[in-house]
């Protein structure tokens, strides 16, 4: 018997949180290995396991997988969240690399300069508000099934959940003026394996607080004022 998928990344969100998401929403069980300081991130990248010394890493099926969308991938495959035929994969594709975008304005939002978090977060629920929940909105009024795409739960549903609540993080009315995507949240929230993972002690993780923003900064030596306001992708890994 194979054993559990291991999840190898800081205690933390970060790129990390879509994969659990789709695991979860699998029924999954996986294992966490999580670093906590510089020193045990530079132990796993000598141990020649992470093709570009980076994290995620996921081992899985004898593989050592990194690359965030490759693991999201082959995961979504695997599990069969990943539509019916190419035609829905597609669709799967151009919407959750949409939902990419909206995801990393708002997981680097916390490291914003203090001077700049308003304006930041402005830009976040604007973009969210005529860009990028629109298209969900109508992709479920067109579409007229529970799902944006097809007729069962697949990668698209989840990481929109994932993203929509994201938002919500930011501004709880973000979803105000979407009706649909508020049935979407309230449905797709209730399935078992999702409803599990939204509950307290399961392996979803907080927000960024200051100390947690602290490790990342002495992790991926990163700096404040990460956030691009004209960022139509965040080049920055992690």
């Amino acid at each position: 018997m194979a054993g559990k998928p291991k999840l190898h990344y800081f205690n933390g969100r970060g790129r990390m949180e879509s994969i659990r998401w789709l695991l979860a929403a699998a029924g999954v069980e996986f294992e966490e290995e999580l670093f906590e300081t510089r020193e045990e991130f530079e132990k796993l990248i000598q141990g020649g396991t992470l093709m570009y010394e980076q994290v995620p890493m996921v081992e899985i099926d004898g593989m050592n997988l990194v690359e965030t969308r490759a693991i999201l991938r082959y995961l979504a495959a695997k599990y069969n969240l990943y539509g019916r035929n190419i035609q829905e994969q597609a669709w799967i594709d151009m919407y959750v690399e949409g939902l990419k975008d909206l995801s990393d304005m708002i997981m680097f939002f916390p490291l914003s300069l203090p001077g700049e978090k308003e304006m930041n977060l402005e830009y976040i629920l604007e973009r969210a508000t005529t860009k990028f929940f629109p298209v969900y909105e109508k992709a479920l009024r067109d579409h007229g099934q529970d799902f944006p795409v097809g007729n069962r739960l697949s990668w698209a549903d989840i990481q929109l959940l994932e993203v929509i609540l994201m938002a919500e993080e930011c501004k709880p009315s973000v979803l105000t003026g979407f009706p649909l995507l508020q049935e979407f949240k309230a449905r797709i929230s209730y399935i078992p394996t999702i409803q599990k993972f939204l509950q307290p002690g399961s392996q979803r993780k907080p927000p960024l607080d200051e100390s947690s923003i602290e490790s990342v900064k002495n992790i991926f030596k990163f700096e404040r004022g990460m956030f691009l306001k004209n960022m139509s992708t965040i080049v920055a890994e992690y």
